[in-house]
């Protein structure tokens, strides 16, 4: 595969991955954009010849196992994830349904997570945003009450305000399914409520989109 080698480097290899290299791979969990940050320069791979930067898929892959282990440490209900962009609201969904935490998929109104008046308002006490830019206000509200948060980055992203960052492409639908079925199925393991991979009864295609017939 003529991606393998771009997204891994040479003094590393693709064993012990919490999926095939090729989940990754197919999803595109590793293309970045063609604009980079110097927050996210530390998993930044290379750029190819079109300019799109790789993001490296070996951090990928271990941020995931420290972000899972670090959400394990809350109550489900605890833990709100949010996502403004189309692609991640049925990967956000799935992974409540799945694990118990609260998800807000499309807009987030300013306030939520600071303003007990208002009627939606939610205790959460950690945040998880599927994207820095799209999902800024979530992000503020979470900032300003001192609540950590977890976001899925990509290349161009600003992570000023992040405490824990994914890299990853965070705007294809793939990509963002790929990343929450595998923090759905390591959360329940550091939760203890699975033993190992084959109790999860979810595959990848199951945090996926897809766009409905006319």
């Amino acid at each position: 595969m003529p991606e393998k080698n771009s997204a891994i480097s040479e003094e590393q290899d693709a064993k012990g991955l919490l999926t095939q290299l090729n989940d990754y791979l197919a999803a595109g969990v590793h293309i970045g954009t063609k604009f980079r940050t110097k927050f996210m320069a530390d998993y930044i791979f290379k750029s190819r010849d079109d300019g799109l930067t790789i993001l490296n898929v070996q951090k990928i892959d271990k941020r995931i196992r420290t972000v899972a282990k670090f959400l394990a440490q809350f109550e489900p209900e605890d833990i709100l994830v949010v996502g403004r962009r189309d692609a991640a609201k049925k990967p956000i969904s799935m992974f409540a349904k799945i694990t118990g935490a609260r998800a807000m998929p499309g807009r987030y109104y300013p306030g939520l997570l600071t303003n007990p008046s208002l009627p939606k308002y939610h205790e959460a006490k950690v945040m998880v945003a599927s994207d820095p830019w799209n999902d800024k206000n979530a992000i503020s509200d979470a900032f300003k009450s001192n609540i950590p948060i977890i976001a899925l980055a990509d290349s161009n992203n600003n992570t000023q305000k992040i405490d824990l960052v994914i890299p990853c492409n965070n705007k294809g639908k793939k990509s963002l399914a790929t990343i929450y079925y595998l923090l759905a199925r390591e959360y329940l393991k550091a939760r203890g409520e699975i033993k190992k991979k084959s109790e999860f009864k979810y595959e990848i295609k199951d945090f996926i989109e897809e766009k409905q017939k006319e």
